[in-house]
């Protein structure tokens, strides 16, 4: 009948449209939407390249934005303190003169090509795009909490048990047991203090892993009251039914338990991090790090560049202010293979400004 043919060519017109909206073509494809990748769109456009940017994560900001938004940074230069979510969403504004387009929630799967012909880049969704370069700011790869090996603690996992903290509001009130020793168990305790109504530091030796003035600051919350350091002791067990804890049970080396009264258990062991696809790619790698030349961010294979922390090079600090370094000189190191035979007339951006 004709209105068959009539609706099989509509299907068929709206499936190339679809297969046409999943092809695109830029100059440099980044990996990693975290604070550093943001700052690489930044450079990159102030440069005339225009970026197209995949993450596994539905949103913009990495790590900053799904493990710790309100944590204050301090080491940002010009900012004293600025919380994560902020540092991300003043990036990203910073970025978007140059339209960037996100392919969020999506993780690259294969990249095929060389710097001669250019790349073609793949996502788990499909999307195909074109590329004279590519950037890997993919922090150290897919990331996961390192859990505590605790009987039944998947039953509480979303509801008593967090990896994160996403408001600290959501903690007013409650008893909360932070167990670690890290930058982020002493900077929560530290942040909590003032929301909680009482803070358990769970840490199994004395000296904590962590900046020497976040140190200071949990010592004396602990000398006026407002936070309590269980040490030396580590977790145990965990008490509560229906997925909320009433209880977290420590334990000494000795075998010396002790039962805390608690709402929330915060485990901050760090994250179990792991290349993913990355590792297939045949670069050259240190761990599961990406071995790079230090003066311009390059790989082993040439057109593709890591910055941030998944980076690995001799005198490597894992600080943010560095990828935004590491960005600037990838981006720079980029330039000759997105504009051929065009020289670089370096200029300050203070000389050039901003053209949306």
């Amino acid at each position: 009948m004709p209105w068959k043919n009539g609706e099989t060519k509509l299907k068929d017109e709206k499936k190339n449209s679809i297969m046409l909206e999943q092809v695109h073509n830029t100059d440099v494809v980044v990996i990693g939407a975290g604070p550093v990748g943001l700052f690489a769109v930044f450079e990159a456009g102030m440069l005339k390249m225009r970026c197209h940017v995949v993450d596994t994560l539905d949103m913009v900001g990495g790590q900053c934005a799904a493990l710790y938004p309100e944590k204050p940074i301090y080491d940002i230069p010009g900012y004293p303190s600025i919380d994560a979510q902020e540092l991300v969403a003043k990036l990203k504004e910073q970025a978007s003169p140059f339209a960037p387009v996100y392919h969020l929630g999506q993780r690259v799967e294969k990249v095929v090509g060389n710097v001669s012909k250019g790349f073609t880049v793949t996502t788990s969704q499909e999307a195909e795009i074109t590329c004279k370069a590519i950037i890997i700011a993919a922090g150290c790869g897919a990331f996961g909490p390192n859990r505590p090996p605790l009987a039944n603690i998947e039953e509480y996992e979303g509801k008593s048990v967090f990896y994160m903290v996403a408001r600290r509001e959501d903690y007013r009130d409650k008893t909360v047991v932070i167990a670690g020793g890290g930058d982020s168990a002493v900077d929560w305790a530290v942040s909590l203090a003032n929301v909680a109504k009482k803070i358990y530091v769970v840490h199994r030796r004395a000296k904590f892993r962590c900046a020497p003035e976040s140190a200071a600051k949990l010592e004396a919350l602990a000398k006026g009251g407002n936070a309590e350091l269980v040490i030396p002791y580590q977790l145990s067990g965990l008490n509560g039914k229906n997925g909320i804890i009433n209880s977290v049970i420590v334990e000494t080396l000795d075998g010396e338990k002790r039962e805390l009264q608690a709402d929330i258990l915060l485990p901050f062991f760090g994250l179990a991090m792991e290349l993913g696809p990355i590792a297939t790619w045949d670069l050259a790698l240190n761990t599961n790090h990406i071995a790079v030349d230090s003066t311009t961010l390059a790989t082993s294979i040439a057109g593709i560049f890591a910055i941030g922390d998944i980076a690995a090079y001799n005198g490597k600090l894992k600080l943010i202010l560095c990828g935004f370094s590491e960005a600037a000189l990838a981006c720079h190191a980029i330039y000759p293979l997105v504009h051929l035979d065009e020289v670089l007339h370096f200029e300050y951006s203070t000389t050039k400004g901003i053209k949306n």
